[in-house]
């Protein structure tokens, strides 16, 4: 059975233009004026590792992760299509690459061949779920989804802003947002010397669907009889699967190019044929597999022995309203930054090390940067995991039929720097922007004498704990420079029930 569709490459091409500009739209519209009745996270629920990731670190599937299965179960059917069809990484390698070696066709030949260092990506996979099975997300640091979406959340947009076309309401800055980008274009650059060169040899993704496309009926077939061993099916193909030979399934982009450079018909997609050649099996070292997974036991222990988040009792962060309690948001969040994306304060940064290895690129919100906009709930619409869960405004500020608002942390006074309880100036900015009803924050006018004896007339703010709500508008105001006079702590955060105010005895 052969399919004859003529110029499989340009329906192929279709597809990924089709995708990619999916991607750059959602990509774009994530902002708090436009995203409404957009799925801005799509491409983050279609991932199937993320979802097998989150299933074994939480062992719930996420309502929005079904929609893996449209990858999925097509792969286990029709193989490796996601790569080269649909993921924004996959075809930005793809123009990258392009005619990279068009110049020396000897050159095209050997860098379009199989290599065993072509295996490491497998390994990486290994080690990611076994990390997942032990309780640690960190399949987002490599995932290409979550690594582009970050990428271009945290440094590529913000970069491309400009007064003549403005992507944000204000131009945001992010901590370590030039080292995020910096490793996307670092890999793509890499195409400079072999085509696809992270498909081939990092991608966690591509070595999930490698496995899941291993027993697809449809694929690559060669003709053995019309194959003369021209080798021109190398020139151009994406995945190194060697066509020419015996075709490796598991590493097959289904690019389609082989098919088009064959001057013989000798290759055909679809179910093989009576003379079709042998298919090669998955090309795994199972010594260096089991070795990769013992090791990768030690590797959460390792990262949590080092403070953190999760180990500490009194989280050191402030997490976005809604998020799920230190230890299960752990689980779930993949690090992909599109809360950041659509946070209209840019309140949310990337964490470094502050909330400790396994946390890195997190989100946590800087009040000193921005402030949770106190009628704002896009950061839980637009987790793919629920790391974050989506809230009504009404639950977030605790209206009817719920009891109390959503608190991230408690405002604390610095009367050290304080203006009008240290130097005698008037300042009631912090009372004037609390957004709570009625106010955390309120003053008593006292009447001061100063050293000259003169004699002045002041309001001393004072802070309610219980009508705080840690949204952090009275520190990203505050007039003092440097260090806030008033600054804002995670403790009395709704999320934990540890994190209060009096230490434990």
């Amino acid at each position: 059975m052969k399919i004859s569709l003529p110029r499989l490459r340009t329906i192929r091409r279709i597809y990924a233009t089709f995708f990619f500009g999916l991607f750059l739209f959602l990509l774009l519209i994530a902002d708090f004026s436009h995203m409404k009745g957009y799925d801005i996270p799509l491409f983050l629920e279609i991932d199937p590792l993320v979802a097998v990731s989150g299933l074994l670190t939480s062992q719930t599937l996420y309502k929005g992760m079904l929609l893996s299965l449209l990858v999925l179960v097509p792969t286990l059917f029709f193989g490796r299509f996601f790569c080269s069809w649909v993921c924004p990484l996959g075809i930005m390698h793809q123009l990258f690459g392009l005619r990279v070696f068009a110049h020396r066709p000897s050159l095209s030949l050997n860098a379009n061949s199989y290599r065993p260092w072509f295996r490491v990506k497998y390994y990486l996979l290994a080690g990611f779920l076994v990390v997942a099975l032990t309780g640690g997300m960190q399949i987002g640091l490599l995932d290409p989804i979550a690594l582009v979406f970050r990428s271009a959340a945290v440094s590529l947009l913000p970069a491309l802003d400009n007064p003549g076309w403005t992507i944000y309401p204000h131009t945001p800055i992010f901590y370590g947002g030039m080292s995020i980008t910096l490793f996307l274009l670092l890999i793509l650059a890499a195409n400079r010397f072999m085509p696809r060169i992270w498909c081939r040899v990092l991608c966690p993704l591509g070595a999930f669907l490698g496995v899941a496309s291993r027993w697809s009926p449809f694929g690559i077939q060669r003709d053995v009889d019309r194959c003369n061993g021209c080798n021109k099916c190398l020139h151009h193909c994406q995945g190194a699967c060697d066509p020419h030979a015996q075709w490796r399934r598991s590493e097959c982009h289904l690019c389609m190019n082989c098919i088009e450079d064959c001057p013989e018909a000798a290759l055909h997609y679809g179910l093989p044929a009576t003379r079709s050649s042998v298919h090669l099996p998955l090309d795994i070292n199972r010594r260096r597999l089991l070795e990769t997974c013992i090791g990768s036991l030690a590797l959460l222990p390792l990262m949590r022995h080092s403070a953190s988040a999760v180990t500490l009792d009194l989280a050191p962060v402030i997490r976005p309203p809604g998020s799920l309690a230190e230890e299960d948001f752990a689980k779930r969040c993949i690090k992909c930054s599109a809360c950041m994306r659509v946070c209209p304060t840019n309140a949310l940064q990337p964490t470094l090390l502050e909330a400790g290895w396994e946390q890195l690129w997190t989100p946590v919100l800087i009040p000193r940067i921005g402030y949770c906009e106190h009628h704002c709930v896009l950061c839980g619409l637009v987790c793919p995991t629920g790391a974050i869960r989506a809230l009504s405004v009404d639950e977030k500020l605790g209206r009817p039929p719920f009891d109390s608002p959503i608190r991230l942390g408690t405002a604390f006074f610095d009367r050290g720097r304080y203006l009008p309880w240290a130097m005698d100036v008037p300042c009631i900015v912090c009372e004037e922007v609390c957004p709570t009803s009625p106010k955390a924050i309120w003053y008593q006018t006292v009447t001061v004498t100063t050293r000259e004896h003169a004699t002045l007339s002041l309001k001393q703010p004072y802070l309610k704990p219980d009508l705080c709500i840690g949204c952090g508008i009275c520190e990203h105001k505050c007039p003092v420079g440097g260090e806030a006079a008033i600054r804002v702590s995670s403790i009395g955060e709704s999320r934990s029930a540890t994190n209060r105010m009096l230490l434990k005895s």
